[in-house]
């Protein structure tokens, strides 16, 4: 008997009779001998809707409420799949994060699960009970509810895991593994049969929507084997693991890309110490994080710094980021949203020279621009315009041969 972690996101529970669906995956899992312990997300689209009432009341809600309201969705997410499991004859029970508890930070919007409460899920599960609990969802240690931000069910899913110490994490999705890059905009995308934490947690960072960033992080920190799937058939999906030496024969093994990237400009600082601390420590505070920063050459005692946020972010960043540019005496602040971040990834990255000018040349000679670059010992990132990033992807997909066959490690 295994002890199974299934998650299913919004997509995979979006109507009546996908629920349904989830129910039979489910029950087929516990026939099969094991104890199942299932995390599901909102059904699709109904975050957005509340989302945009939230925003629609107020245009900066209180973050306390804010959470109550958004964190609705996976309450009824949860009760329609155990009343399914019910009505199939399983014993089902749902919990809301708040009644397992998942504690979390008071960091609404963006908490981070700090403790679970294993106790009621393992006595549930001695009495034969699939247990049904809602993602995204947490509890401070005042009782405020907490969210973990956009795609945090992947994040409650992977925690439970580790709490219980589960044989396996099934993320059940709408595609059926982990692809070298987007199949919508490269067809010939291939699937991986298994990548790294490292690798993975890159791609979670840089745009790839198939799994959490903060998801990622638990799995590796606690070893949590992640299996990505499709809730639509039963394809092998793709396998998030420790590296192994395998892993490194393959030079880059993806290409991600993120149109949800917005760029701050901060236009003639001061150059001199503490002015970088001074940009960066309001926006910290009100927990926006920066991606890539930029400075530019000191001139006659100035500089221009360019730094990106997520698109979400920019209005409170750039609010933020006005009143520091009048206390620092810069000469102004502009932003531009018509950006994207394309990057490739690839263990193989570490022993291997060249690859950054293969990049760039590939970009250059499509008469791509690049505004900022970033780099790692295993991702290179450059931010351009975002008209071009279906471009730029296709192209680095073909330059480093990924569609060629499956990447594979045998």
């Amino acid at each position: 008997m295994a002890l199974v972690v299934q998650k299913y996101g919004g997509t995979s529970v979006g109507s009546v009779e996908r629920i349904r669906n989830v129910a039979r995956r489910v029950a087929k899992s516990y026939d099969d001998g094991n104890d199942v312990v299932v995390i599901v997300s909102a059904m699709a689209g109904e975050t957005n809707k509340l989302v945009a009432l939230a925003n629609e009341i107020s245009e900066f809600p209180s973050e306390r409420e804010y959470d109550v309201v958004v964190s609705t969705g996976e309450q009824v997410t949860i009760g329609l799949l155990a009343m399914a499991l019910n009505a199939m004859g399983y014993k089902a029970k749902s919990y809301c994060g708040f009644q397992i508890p998942v504690i979390t930070d008071s960091a609404s919007s963006k908490a981070r699960i700090e403790e679970i409460d294993d106790a009621k899920i393992r006595e549930d599960l001695k009495n034969g009970t699939i247990i049904v609990v809602a993602g995204f969802q947490g509890i401070d240690r005042q009782g405020n509810i907490t969210t973990l931000g956009r795609g945090g069910s992947d994040t409650s899913a992977v925690a439970v895991a580790a709490a219980l110490k589960a044989d396996v994490c099934e993320i059940f999705t709408d595609v059926d593994g982990v692809y070298s890059t987007d199949p919508r905009i490269v067809p010939e995308a291939s699937k991986m049969e298994r990548i790294s934490y490292d690798e993975m947690l890159e791609l979670a960072s840089l745009g790839s929507k198939v799994l959490q960033i903060r998801s990622v992080e638990f799995a590796k920190k606690y070893g949590v084997v992640i299996h990505v799937r499709s809730s639509f058939n039963d394809n092998p999906g793709t396998l998030v693991r420790k590296e192994d030496a395998d892993m490194e024969t393959v030079l880059v093994s993806g290409i991600s890309y993120n149109k949800d990237e917005a760029k701050i400009s901060v236009l003639r600082v001061p150059d001199r110490p503490g002015i970088a601390a001074k940009i960066f420590s309001p926006l910290s505070r009100a927990n926006i994080t920066v991606d890539m920063i930029i400075q530019n050459v000191s001139h006659e005692g100035f500089t221009d710094l360019t730094f990106t946020v997520t698109k979400a972010d920019l209005k409170k960043a750039m609010k933020i980021i006005q009143e520091t540019a009048n206390e620092i005496g810069a000469s102004g602040v502009a932003s531009d949203e018509s950006v994207a971040k394309v990057s490739i990834v690839g263990a193989g990255m570490r022993s291997h020279s060249g690859v950054a000018t293969k990049m760039f040349e590939t970009l250059s000679q499509e008469g791509i621009n690049i505004q900022m670059i970033s780099t790692s010992e295993i991702k290179i990132s450059c931010i351009v315009d975002s008209k071009y990033t279906e471009l730029a992807v296709r192209v680095l997909h073909q330059a480093f041969g990924l569609g060629a066959k499956d990447v594979t490690f045998e």
